[in-house]
């Protein structure tokens, strides 16, 4: 990958890893913007959005993106991530529609077509396989790692923490399967795999770093 041209990162990471944490520092770093499944969600919620209606965005406008991220206030409280409340059968889980996926990738092809970013999940490592300048990642970490690290953050037990990373789990990689016919834990996809138990968020972010040079 190469820094000095157009480029999106991609990560894709376990709940519990520190993976979405490593997204926004590399952005940091990098002084790029960072995207996660929060915009996405918000954009469905609020504005409905569908393929033919990001079309005639797209058709009305050159800079259509620049425009649309003003409007909807992307880059503040949208990225605010909400997957550890997130249970089986709830909405957002039913969401994985088709027509949701396409203007998914709609939403993620228009922000890469239009600056350097880093972005967390939402299949990225596929949508972006034949990106010419395109860097996919991997964060995982031992079950009983993120079980702790979940329980820490959000006030759970034991049980309730490994409960919620057991479905979410699940739902990515039912998600993943369904709509790339690969596993997110095929090591094919991805450019870097990396194991966080050893490792702080910082640490990470200054490792990928130094790879892309």
């Amino acid at each position: 990958m190469n820094k000095n041209e157009k480029f999106v990162i991609t990560i894709n990471r376990e709940l519990g890893s520190g993976g979405r944490t490593v997204g926004e520092k590399l952005a940091e770093r990098l002084g790029v913007s960072f995207y996660d499944k929060a915009l996405i969600k918000a954009l469905e919620e609020k504005y409905h959005l569908t393929v033919e209606e990001i079309e005639k965005l797209k058709g009305q406008k050159n800079n259509w993106w620049s425009d649309f991220k003003r409007v909807v206030s992307v880059g503040g409280a949208l990225h605010q991530s909400a997957y550890y409340q997130v249970p089986v059968g709830s909405k957002s889980e039913l969401l994985t529609t088709a027509d949701l996926f396409n203007a998914e990738t709609e939403i993620l092809e228009g922000i890469a077509e239009n600056e350097s970013c880093v972005i967390a999940g939402r299949c990225g490592f596929f949508v972006f396989r034949n990106h010419p300048n395109h860097l996919s990642i991997l964060i995982l970490a031992p079950l009983e790692y993120r079980i702790q690290r979940v329980m820490r953050k959000k006030g759970l037990s034991h049980e309730e923490a490994e409960k919620i990373i057991r479905q979410v789990d699940r739902m990515r990689e039912n998600y993943v399967t369904k709509y790339t016919n690969s596993s997110r834990y095929d090591a094919r996809n991805y450019n870097i795999v990396i194991s966080s138990d050893e490792r702080t968020e910082e640490e990470i972010a200054d490792l990928i770093v130094r790879y892309i040079g």
